[in-house]
């Protein structure tokens, strides 16, 4: 048994093991709208851990091309505003550590950066 918290419209909000303040009802473990919801909230975790991961990597993104635009001529460093020009050169200065780095870890390990 497991107790749970739903909306108005009846839909479950949610689910704990022990009994909670604001819970509506209990709820057999073995339920199928127990699964549904918990296989549900599975694969919006999945998906959102997947945005993350993509975040990050669209982060390297932007840094190379700003980049990019600085060496070409479109924009100028102090175009940008401080705090943005603060988090590139920190995350610059950050690379360039880590490179150095992993030097010292051999070969394999600069795909790091």
């Amino acid at each position: 048994m497991v107790y749970v918290q739903r909306d108005a419209a009846g839909r479950l909000l949610r689910v704990e093991h022990e009994p909670f303040e604001g819970m509506t009802e209990n709820l057999a473990v073995e339920s199928e709208e127990l699964h549904s919801w918990l296989e549900a909230r599975e694969e919006v975790k999945a998906r959102l851990d997947s945005l993350k991961q993509s975040d990050l990597e669209l982060v390297r993104v932007l840094e190379d091309v700003v980049s990019v635009l600085v060496e070409r001529g479109v924009i100028r460093y102090t175009d940008l505003p401080e705090a943005a020009r603060q988090k590139l050169d920190q995350r610059a200065i950050a690379r360039a550590e880590i490179e150095g780095l992993s030097g010292l870890l051999g070969d394999d390990e600069h795909d790091l950066v």
